[in-house]
């Protein structure tokens, strides 16, 4: 007997891909059909393997998660992608992190159907911000606490309606800066209740601004499971500037913190890894080699792309896994090579 038709299918999917993967990148970074046929055909010749994805148990989740996350939000705001969901979660991608329609649109609804097909083999996220207009380290009022509570609670609802579920693995408190709110008695209570009621597992937060501290108000608590937090070879990424944060210590020497974080039972997923290489598009597009100089010649001569080796670093400096938006097969394909091979350039 011949091999089932999908499985066939999907081998020359990954064959075509491989190949077209340096063309794909080509068009996505400069907009140049004519580039992106050159390396198309330049790279054709060359093996484009999918190596097996790496898993690492997330925190106190239990959970063997990839080390490659697939960030729903853009890739799903407007319409649905199911056969490139499908081809991240044959390559080895078990966690899918989306949020609130509040901010992603309809992302939570365009994943609802594929979903249902694997929820018995994912691990679900999804996330919510609290909207309160507080600055990173200003006290909050009992008042905003029980008002951000009742905010994030809403939005859990909304959530699991939008994904017809009846329960998601971890919801996040989303794009939070300021560790009194971390800290919120108010929201673990409403946490506590939802997970009460059979809602969510595990309470989770995602940073892009003060992270060190809204980290240490995490670890204090004792209640987040899981942190995902905006880092890169250089250092913190500051979503506020669209840069590196100011007075940053590289990666490298975060490496003690991160190991702490995660000592203390928080699993730590990296974001925005790639984000300041590839800038805006209004100003330009971005400052590829930005983070060379964190490297050593050895990784520089690995032959990933400036973005794989963003990604590749960070798994090897204190992350249990990264997030990546990715919208484009040849971008699952870049980001799943990385992060696959990350552990063959580092000791």
């Amino acid at each position: 007997m011949g091999e089932p038709p999908a499985t066939s299918h999907r081998r020359q999917f990954l064959k075509v891909l491989g190949m077209l993967g340096f063309g794909g990148r080509a068009f996505l970074r400069s907009g140049d059909a004519r580039a992106a046929v050159h390396a198309a055909k330049t790279s054709a010749g060359a093996p484009r393997e999918w190596p097996k994805m790496t898993h690492r148990k997330l925190g106190r989740t239990s959970f063997e998660g990839s080390r490659l996350v697939f960030g729903c939000g853009a890739a799903l705001a407007r319409s649905r992608n199911d056969e490139l969901l499908r081809a991240a979660f044959d390559a080895g991608i078990n966690v899918f992190d989306v949020g609130t329609r509040r901010y992603y649109r309809d992302a939570e609804k365009n994943l609802a159907p594929f979903v249902k097909q694997v929820r018995d083999e994912i691990f679900l996220i999804s996330k919510a911000m609290v909207y309160l207009d507080v600055e990173p380290n200003e006290t909050i009022s009992l008042v905003q606490s029980k008002q951000a509570a009742q905010t994030w609670s809403s939005l859990l609802d909304d959530s699991l309606r939008d994904l017809d579920q009846d329960h998601v693995d971890a919801y996040y408190v989303m794009g939070v800066h300021n560790p009194h709110i971390v800290a919120s008695d108010e929201i673990y209570e409403a946490f506590e209740r939802a997970k009460q009621a059979g809602k969510v597992t595990h309470l989770g937060l995602s940073t892009h601004q003060n992270a060190e501290r809204v980290l240490e108000a995490a670890m204090r608590t004792g209640h987040y499971d899981l942190a995902q937090v905006a880092i890169t070879p250089a250092g913190w990424y500051d979503w506020e500037d669209k840069g590196i944060a100011k007075g940053t210590d590289p990666m490298a020497r975060l490496v003690p913190f991160l190991d702490r974080v995660r000592g203390s039972g928080i699993g730590l997923i990296g974001m925005k890894a790639g984000r300041y290489l590839a800038g805006r598009k209004f100003l330009g597009w971005g400052k590829p080699d930005a983070f060379d100089a964190h490297y050593d010649a050895d990784f520089m001569s690995s032959g990933l792309s400036p973005f794989q080796r963003s990604y590749a670093y960070v798994l090897a400096h204190g992350l249990d896994a990264v997030n990546a938006d990715m919208q484009s097969f040849a971008h699952l394909h870049e980001n799943a090579v990385a992060t696959a091979t990350s552990s063959q350039y580092f000791a």
